[in-house]
């Protein structure tokens, strides 16, 4: 009962506030809540994580924010690494980081069945996850597609004025390029997954209310290898990464907040 509700009630809210074209409704349709775990809302058990939790819920009723970034650790990290990029170029949006350091689709669904997103309209929503559940063997990428899916289709219902930004998930390391501190990471086979999966997403993209953004080209260097001075870690930005970030995405991002 509960996963044909889930179906159900996308469709109502299409139906509700008039966004929803034939295409979306034929996205979400395919939505199936909990049958399998990247599309199973869950919280952590973790003191932080809902601490977190409930300052993001704190800054939502503070104001109106025009941009939210949603995401894991990478998204996390425009605080920290990221904080002097992010402040000529969002704080002015009033943005909110909904970024939680290691989050798989199924917490940040339960993040936006859990008051996050709740009484706001932003004009966009940037939307970068999945990388974590990359990372699990007991994720496939359809898996991983699928619990992306769910996001972007709860969004659709919670913020129906909301133009979603897509993007792919970023290349990274794999396991022996990150412990070798030696090392660069080229084409690998976690990279290799991360990209399967942002091919399925890309079909997503509508062009009318959520756009597929691929930027990451723009972190790799002429021979198409990821080296340690963007991401040191090979898989967080270091302050160049969310540079290049901010550079590759922002006339995309313009375009959509006018």
């Amino acid at each position: 009962m509960k996963k044909m509700l889930w179906v159900l009630w996308i469709g109502a809210a299409c139906s509700i506030f008039g966004g929803c074209r034939s295409s979306q409704k034929a996205l979400c349709g395919k939505v199936v809540l909990g049958s399998h775990a990247a599309v199973t809302p869950v919280s952590r058990d973790a003191n932080w994580w809902m601490s977190r939790h409930l300052s993001v819920l704190d800054q939502v009723k503070q104001g109106n924010p025009e941009v939210i970034f949603i995401g894991d650790s990478i998204t996390h990290g425009w605080e920290n690494k990221g904080k002097e990029i992010w402040q000529p170029y969002y704080a002015k949006y009033n943005a909110i980081n909904m970024g939680f350091s290691g989050d798989l689709t199924e917490h940040v669904l339960w993040r936006l069945e859990n008051g996050q997103v709740d009484g706001i309209s932003p004009k966009a929503a940037v939307l970068m996850i999945g990388t974590n559940n990359a990372a699990r063997n007991q994720y496939t990428p359809e898996q991983i597609a699928d619990g992306i899916r769910a996001i972007v289709c709860t969004l659709r219902s919670k913020l129906p004025q909301t133009k979603i930004l897509l993007l792919a998930i970023f290349p990274r390391g794999s396991d022996e390029q990150r412990k070798d501190k030696t090392q660069d990471a080229a084409y690998n086979p976690l990279w290799a997954k991360n990209d399967t999966v942002n091919r399925m997403i890309s079909k997503f993209a509508d062009g009318k209310t959520i756009f597929y953004l691929d930027i990451n080209k723009a972190f790799l260097n002429d021979q198409g290898v990821l080296t340690r001075e963007v991401m040191p870690d090979l898989l967080h930005p270091e302050k160049k990464g969310y540079a290049l970030w901010a550079q590759a995405m922002e006339p995309t991002l313009v375009k959509l907040l006018k």
